[in-house]
C-alpha cells in the first residue's frame, strides 16, 4: 500500500462518521433516527471493507509489525503517533469491524429513543477499539484502551435495563481502578527506557524485582478487563443491563482487550516476571473455569448465564496463554526469578 495511511483511515473512519451524524443529521425525530441508522451502518460497513484490505495486504510469512505509520506527536517527550498491525492485532481488528455493523443492524428496531446519540456512541466505540489493537505507542494505546470505557458507560447507562445506572458505574469504576496501576507502570517504563515505543519496550531488559512490580500493575488492569476471578463481579451486572448490541461488543471485543494486553505487554516486556507468576495465573484460571461454570448452570436469566460462561471461557484463554512460549528467550546468564520454579535456559512463559 506504499505510504497510504490505511491503518489511520480504518481507525478514524467511524469517528468521522460520528462527526458527520452530529453535523448533518437534522429534522424531526423519525427522520433523524432513520438517517443516523443508515449513516452508522454505511460507515461501519466501509470500515469493515478497509479492514479486509488490511487483511489482504498482510504478509503472514513475517512476524513483525507491518504497514507501520509513525509521526512525531510529543517530540520533547519522545512520544509518537504510531500504528502498526501484526498477527495478534489483525484478527482483533477484523472482529471489531465485523461486529459493529451487525450490532447496528441488531439495534435497528430495538433502540427507539435517542437513536442519533446511540449510533454516535457505537461509532466512537469502534474507533477506540480499533485504535487499541493498532497502537504502537504505549501512551496512544493507553488513551484508546481507557477511552473505550466512556462510550460503553453511556451505552449501558442510557440505553440499558432498569438497573443500568448502577451497572454502568460499577463497570466504569472497576475497570478504571485497575487502569490507574497501568498508568503507573507506563510512567515507570518510560523513565527506564526514555520512550513509549512498544517495539522498543519489547526489547528492554529490566531488573527482576522491577519486572515483578510492573507485572502486578499490568495484571491489575488486564485481569479486571478480562475479567478474571475474583474481579469479575462487574460483568454479570453490565451484561444483563446493557442493550443486546452492547452485550455483544462487551463479550466479543472488550473482554478480549485484557487477553490482548497480556500478549502484547506482560509476555514480551516482562518475561521473567511472567514466568514467575505462571502458577498464580494457572490457579486463578482453573478457579474461574470451575466456579463460574457452576454459577452459570444456576442462572435463569440468559444474559447472566452468558456473562458467567464468558468468565469461564476467558479462564481457558488465560490458562492457555502461559502454555505457549514467549517471543523472547531468557539468556542463561540473566538472574532468574525464584517464584514458580523457573528453570534456567527455558523460554519464558506468562
Amino acid at each position: 500500500m506504499g505510504s497510504f495511511p490505511l491503518l489511520s483511515l480504518t481507525t478514524f473512519l467511524p469517528l468521522a462518521g460520528a462527526l458527520l451524524i452530529v453535523v448533518i443529521v437534522r429534522g424531526d425525530e423519525e427522520i433523524v433516527a432513520r438517517n443516523a441508522r443508515y449513516a452508522a451502518l454505511w460507515t461501519s460497513l466501509g470500515t469493515f471493507a478497509l479492514s479486509l484490505i488490511i487483511w489482504l495486504n498482510f504478509d503472514s510469512s513475517t512476524a513483525g509489525f507491518q504497514m507501520v505509520e509513525k509521526r512525531e506527536w510529543l517530540p520533547a517527550f519522545n512520544i509518537s503517533y504510531s500504528l502498526g498491525v501484526d498477527g495478534i492485532s489483525l484478527f482483533f481488528v477484523l472482529l471489531s469491524t465485523l461486529l459493529t455493523p451487525i450490532c447496528v443492524l441488531a439495534s435497528w428496531k430495538a433502540v427507539t429513543s435517542k437513536v442519533k446519540e446511540y449510533m454516535i456512541a457505537f461509532l466512537v466505540l469502534e474507533t477506540l477499539m480499533i485504535g487499541t489493537f493498532l497502537a504502537l505507542d504505549f501512551v496512544l494505546f493507553y488513551i484508546f484502551f481507557e477511552a473505550v470505557l466512556i462510550p460503553m458507560f453511556l451505552i449501558i447507562g442510557i440505553w440499558g435495563g432498569p438497573r443500568r445506572v448502577y451497572s454502568a458505574f460499577k463497570f466504569f469504576l472497576f475497570t478504571l481502578a485497575g487502569s490507574v496501576l497501568l498508568l503507573a507502570a507506563l510512567l515507570t517504563m518510560y523513565l527506564q527506557a526514555g520512550t513509549t515505543d512498544i517495539p522498543t519496550l519489547m526489547t528492554l531488559s529490566l531488573p527482576v524485582n522491577l519486572q515483578m512490580w510492573l507485572w502486578l500493575a499490568f495484571f491489575a488492569s488486564f485481569a479486571v478487563k478480562l475479567p478474571m476471578w475474583p474481579v469479575h463481579t462487574w460483568l454479570p451486572d453490565a451484561h444483563v443491563e446493557a442493550p443486546t448490541a452492547g452485550s455483544v461488543i462487551l463479550a466479543a471485543v472488550l473482554l478480549k482487550m485484557g487477553g490482548y494486553g497480556f500478549l502484547r505487554f506482560s509476555l514480551p516486556m516482562l518475561p521473567l516476571a511472567s514466568e514467575a507468576f505462571t502458577p498464580l495465573v494457572f490457579s486463578l484460571s482453573v478457579v474461574a473455569i470451575i466456579y463460574t461454570s457452576l454459577v452459570a448452570l444456576a442462572q435463569e436469566d440468559m444474559k447472566k448465564l452468558i456473562a458467567y460462561s464468558s468468565v469461564a471461557h476467558m479462564g481457558f484463554v488465560t490458562l492457555g496463554i502461559p502454555a505457549g512460549p514467549a517471543g523472547r528467550d531468557i539468556p542463561n546468564d540473566q538472574p532468574r526469578a525464584d517464584i514458580g520454579g523457573v528453570v534456567p535456559g527455558r523460554r519464558c512463559r506468562l
